[in-house]
């Protein structure tokens, strides 16, 4: 597997699966099914839950790379932040969807669409719209448009969904996400925000299939790698970083 650590300051995996029925609220359930996730898994030790509702079991943040996990009312979202190990990224999604169906009763019928998605950040303290648009828009009619301004790009966060099948039941979605805002632009004082590279590769259940989660995820892991591989990291998330290093 290539090494996509390498390619940005931090990079992620997440899984979210979500689902057409409510999922068990109850605490008993619940706790065998954290219990369950932090022996398999020994880092995750901190269970809390949102004002929002949701419950969350992660590993210590602050060391820079952990595991995490949310459930939410109708999905069950996770992910692994900064793998150390490209042997390890997949570990905890692969696990959470082979034993939900035991804990949570989630099978395929309940499938109401599953992603898989990799994220990029690249650290940078400055105008992100600005540095998005010269990198990715050129001379392009968009970016003929960002050349109007001296004061700067406020806003350029593209977003662009295609169909990997006839049906339009898989998909893959690039999007950008920059944080930046014109209260920055206009007095110049740059929050330590990254700008994120996510690319989601979706399934949606066929009609008259069942969805097999596992099966479908290890297609979606590979389709998404490759994808990165060939387009997002050299056309996409490079382009940016070359522009951040230049940048004054």
């Amino acid at each position: 597997m290539f090494d996509f650590s390498s390619a940005a300051d931090e990079f992620f995996v997440n899984v979210n699966l979500q689902t057409n029925l409510a999922l068990p609220a109850n605490r008993e359930t619940l706790l065998q099914f954290y219990e369950a996730i932090q022996r398999e898994f020994p880092s995750m030790t901190l269970l809390y839950q949102r004002e929002t509702g949701e419950s969350v079991l992660e590993a210590n943040r602050e060391e820079g790379h952990y595991l995490w996990m949310e459930l939410h009312n109708n999905r069950l979202a996770a992910g692994h932040f900064n793998p150390r190990a490209t042997d390890d990224i997949y570990r905890l999604h692969h696990w959470l969807l082979k034993h939900s169906v035991y804990f949570l009763g989630i099978g395929g019928l309940d499938v109401e669409l599953l992603d898989i998605m990799f994220g990029f950040n690249l650290d940078y303290d400055g105008n992100r719209d600005e540095i998005v648009a010269q990198s990715l828009m050129g001379d392009s009619a968009l970016g003929a448009l960002a050349g109007e301004t001296a004061t700067g790009c406020i806003e350029c966060q593209p977003s662009m969904v295609i169909a990997l099948d006839e049906d339009c039941y898989l998909q893959a979605r690039v999007s950008l996400e920059t944080r930046s805002s014109d209260y920055q632009v206009r007095t110049g004082r740059y929050d330590n925000e990254p700008i994120s590279i996510y690319l989601t590769i979706r399934r949606l259940p066929t009609p008259g299939k069942i969805m097999n989660m596992n099966e479908s995820l290890i297609e979606q892991c590979t389709i998404c790698e490759d994808i990165c591989h060939r387009i997002v990291i050299p056309q996409i998330v490079r382009p940016i970083a070359v522009a951040i290093a230049s940048s004054p």
